[in-house]
C-alpha cells in the first residue's frame, strides 16, 4: 500500500494547473546578478531591497563575532542563550525605531507568531486586514481570542468590526494589519487605522517587513513615514529583507516588549539567534542609521522601472513602493513568462500565483533593489518587453 499516493494525485493536480512551485536553486551570494541552475542571470526576485545580503561590512561583522562569541548560542534567550550581542542589537533597533524596547528572534515569521498569541487570551479580539501576510494569518490562528476580517484597507469596514467587538463585550482589542502589502506593494492607511483604533481605545500592530529599510526617514519605516510615533503599540519587523540579513524582532513600548519576554514561545523555547548573524544585522542597522543614501537609491530605480513598465503598456497593479508585480491573471500564463524571462533572456523573475495570490489573479513579482544599476534596469525591461510582445500581451510598437 503507497500510503502517500494522495500526495502525488495532488502533486499532479498542481502541475496540470500550472501551480505547482518550480524551486530554482543560487550557487553563490545574493547580489543584482546572481548564479542560479547554472546561468547568470539578473536577480528580478530578492527581498535584498538594500543589497546588503552581500556587503563588505556585514561580512565582516559577522567573521568577527564568530570570532569572539562561537558560532551557536546554546541555549534559549532565557536560560543561557542571551549574550551581549543580543543586548547590543535590541538597543540599537530601538533607537533606529524611536521606541522604549524591541526584542529579537529568530526570523519576522516568528516574530508574529510568538506576539500575536501572547498579547490577547480568551475574550479578546483580534481585527485583521484580509490580505495580511501568512505569518499574521498562522499567528493569529494560534491565539485564543475570537477573530474578524476586515475588507483590504477598508477603513469604514474596520470601524464597523471594531464596533460589533465592543457591542460583543470584547475585553481588549488588537488590531493587526501588514505596513506594505508584499503581493501588490500597496500601503496600509496606517493613519486612518490609527484614528479609528483610538475611537475604541483599541490595540494597533503593525509587521512593517516590506516596509524597514524603505519607507520613513532613512528606512525607519511605515510609524515614521505617517509621524505616528507613540501611536502604535505593537511594531513587527524582519531583518532578513531590507536588512540583509535573517531574523525578527517586535518593538514598542516597554511594556509590550517586556511581556514579551515573559510569554513569547519562540523566545522561551527555541535557542537564540546564532553571534554571525546578530552581528552583521548590527551592522545594517548601523548603515541605514549613518546615511539614507541606499534608500534613496532604492526609490530612484523603483520610480524608474515602474514607469517604463508603464509605458510599455504593462498593468503594474496599484503598488506604491519598489514592490512592482506585472499583473497577468492567468496561472500558466506568467509561469510560461517567467521560464521565458529566465531561459531566453537571462532574468530571474519568478511567477506568483495561488495559494499565495488568488486565482486568476497571477503575476511575476519584481523586485527592485538599490543593487540594480542603470544598465540591469535596461536589461530587465527589455526583457520584458521582448516576451511581453512574443506573448501578445503589450502592442508591437
Amino acid at each position: 500500500m503507497d500510503k502517500v499516493e494522495y500526495l502525488r494525485e495532488q502533486l499532479k493536480e498542481l502541475e496540470t494547473a500550472g501551480l505547482r512551485n518550480q524551486i530554482r536553486h543560487i550557487d553563490g551570494p545574493q547580489g543584482a546578478w546572481i548564479n542560479v541552475d547554472g546561468s547568470r542571470v539578473l536577480n528580478f526576485c530578492s527581498n535584498n531591497y538594500l543589497g546588503l545580503a552581500n556587503d563588505d561590512r556585514l561580512i565582516r561583522a559577522a567573521k568577527e563575532a564568530l570570532d569572539r562569541y562561537g558560532i551557536g548560542p546554546g541555549a534559549v534567550r532565557t536560560i543561557a542563550g542571551t549574550m551581549t550581542i543580543h543586548d547590543e542589537l535590541e538597543e540599537k533597533l530601538a533607537a533606529f525605531k524611536g521606541v522604549e524596547a524591541a526584542i529579537s528572534l529568530q526570523a519576522g515569521f516568528v516574530a508574529n507568531a510568538g506576539a500575536i498569541p501572547a498579547l490577547v487570551s480568551a475574550g479578546d479580539v483580534i481585527v485583521t486586514d484580509e490580505l495580511n501576510h501568512a505569518s499574521i494569518i498562522d499567528g493569529v490562528r494560534l491565539a485564543k481570542a475570537a477573530r474578524k476580517i476586515y475588507r483590504h484597507a477598508d477603513i469604514e469596514h474596520l470601524d464597523y468590526q471594531l464596533a460589533e467587538a465592543r457591542r460583543e463585550g470584547a475585553e481588549q482589542i488588537l488590531i493587526i494589519t501588514d505596513g506594505v502589502f508584499s503581493m501588490d506593494g500597496d500601503i496600509a492607511p496606517l493613519d486612518a487605522i490609527v484614528d479609528t483604533a483610538d475611537r475604541y481605545e483599541a490595540m494597533v500592530m503593525v509587521d512593517d517587513a516590506h516596509g524597514e529599510g524603505v519607507l520613513g526617514r532613512g528606512g525607519r519605516g511605515i510609524v515614521d513615514h505617517f509621524g505616528l510615533h507613540d501611536r502604535v503599540e505593537v511594531e513587527v519587523g524582519t531583518m532578513s529583507k531590507a536588512f540583509g540579513v535573517v531574523g525578527g524582532y517586535v518593538a514598542g513600548p516597554g511594556p509590550v516588549v517586556d511581556w514579551l519576554r515573559q510569554r513569547a514561545r519562540p523566545y522561551l523555547f527555541s535557542s537564540a539567534a546564532t553571534p554571525p548573524d546578530v552581528a552583521a544585522c548590527i551592522a545594517s542597522v548601523d548603515i541605514l542609521a549613518e546615511s539614507t543614501a541606499l534608500v534613496d537609491r532604492l526609490w530612484a530605480n523603483a520610480h524608474r522601472f515602474r514607469e517604463a513598465m508603464n509605458n510599455l503598456g504593462f498593468d503594474t497593479g496599484l503598488t506604491q513602493t519598489p514592490i512592482t508585480p506585472v499583473m497577468l491573471g492567468d496561472e500558466k500564463l506568467a509561469q510560461d513568462f517567467s521560464r521565458r524571462l529566465f531561459g531566453d533572456h537571462n532574468v530571474f523573475a519568478q511567477a506568483i500565483a495561488f495559494p499565495t495570490v488568488p486565482m486568476g489573479k497571477a503575476r511575476i513579482r519584481v523586485m527592485i533593489s538599490a543593487a540594480h544599476n542603470s544598465e540591469d534596469l535596461d536589461h530587465g525591461l527589455q526583457a520584458f518587453a521582448t516576451v511581453g510582445k512574443e506573448m501578445g500581451l503589450i502592442d508591437q510598437k
